[in-house]
């Protein structure tokens, strides 16, 4: 959808921004710029709808080189996020988001209907927020209306230029969330600047890391945290890129343990060692139960059983599961199928975590599926 071919771009003082460079983005595809300040990333993108115009190379928009196009049609074709935002202070939500829908010639009715489509699906209630001004909505909420408005008239590509920074990290957090939700479902072909390795690392399908005014590594995140391709990348990463790499790391099945289970209306188990998981008629996740309890009690399972706080569903990143082990105390999650209605299919432990992320390591630095790595078991030892 994006390709780069040898561009570059210099000043009349003789400061090179970018240099020789050239890199493809698949359509569909994130791909996260990042890098310190003033390596050059925000020109990259700039060069993307002109902006900015480069001194030499070419760039190419679904097959089309971007020089041959007028800049003002060209940029009603790519949607713009910035971490100012930039929304009009006299126009409601509701106006700000119809803005290029209008400029396209799209009657009002139908450019604030496509309006509301959108502020409801970046989770902003149009009848709530559409009659608003910027000023009375909060940072995160002006980001999701930057996005929207972005969105507004169906643009192939997305440029996002650091759209989460000027907010606090509990809200960003939160917008990264929404927006890997909303990506999952309008799979939009997205460059997104950032100086932040970890919000690159969680919302790239693809990393590139800048040196100065060049890319030192294009890789997936996995990759760039495991196996870093120069030593300046190892450095930018930083020391605990193991840990990072938690987070782009997904659980699966062939990284569970089968514990004991019982049933809601089985008897009172005497023979589990310490705990059993409970499930439902349809083996669905219900809860667990203590030997203690079980040994203690009378009548069934269902009497007996406690609520199941820690559990997360499979393809959820090992960071979380971490996280949801250290918040609720546990020894182990439950790890489940939210697409068979929350189907239990296994523990994951600490020592299955970690065999877990060697696997992932191993598997990157074989060019293999996980599933084709063995690693020594931590629980064995």
């Amino acid at each position: 959808m994006i390709r780069f071919e040898h561009v570059t771009k210099r000043y009349a003082d003789g400061t090179t921004a970018v240099d020789d460079l050239s890199f493809e983005v698949a359509e569909g595809e994130l791909v996260t710029l990042v890098g310190p300040s003033g390596c050059g990333k925000t020109t990259t993108m700039k060069m993307v709808n002109r902006l900015i115009e480069p001194t030499s190379g070419r760039i190419f928009l679904d097959g089309e080189d971007i020089s041959t196009v007028d800049p003002v049609q060209l940029r009603r074709r790519i949607g713009y996020v910035i971490q100012q935002v930039g929304l009009f202070p006299h126009k409601t939500v509701l106006e700000n988001t119809a803005t290029v829908p209008h400029l396209l010639g799209v009657k009002k009715a139908a450019a604030h209907k496509r309006a509301a489509e959108l502020l409801d699906l970046v989770g902003l209630d149009p009848t709530t927020y559409g009659s608003r001004y910027p000023d009375q909505l909060s940072g995160g909420q002006r980001q999701r209306v930057g996005v929207a408005r972005a969105l507004a008239a169906d643009p192939p590509v997305l440029l996002m230029d650091e759209p989460f920074g000027a907010v606090d990290p509990v809200v960003r957090e939160r917008l990264q969330n929404e927006f890997l939700r909303l990506q999952s479902q309008v799979r939009k072909t997205v460059l997104f600047v950032t100086h932040d390795i970890e919000e690159a690392v969680r919302l790239g399908d693809r990393i590139a890391v800048y040196g100065q005014g060049a890319i030192e590594q294009f890789d997936a995140p996995a990759a760039v945290l495991g196996a870093p391709a120069t030593e300046y990348v190892a450095d930018f990463v930083g020391a605990d890129r193991g840990l990072k790499r938690l987070s782009v790391t997904p659980i699966e099945e062939g990284d569970l343990e089968q514990p004991p289970v019982v049933h809601l209306d089985d008897a009172l188990p005497a023979d589990i060692a310490r705990w059993a998981v409970v499930l439902d008629g349809e083996d669905n996740l219900h809860g667990w139960i203590s030997a203690e309890q079980a040994r203690a009690g009378k009548g069934t399972v269902r009497e007996h059983a406690r609520r199941m706080e820690a559990w997360l569903p499979v393809g959820a990143s090992l960071k979380q599961a971490f996280a949801t082990m250290l918040q609720h105390d546990a020894g182990w999650i439950a790890v489940i199928d939210r697409e068979q209605r929350g189907r239990f299919l296994g523990v994951l432990t600490p020592a299955r975590l970690h065999e877990a992320l060697r696997r992932s390591i191993d598997a990157d630095a074989q060019a293999v599926p996980r599933t084709e790595v063995k690693v020594e078991s931590v629980s064995s030892r």
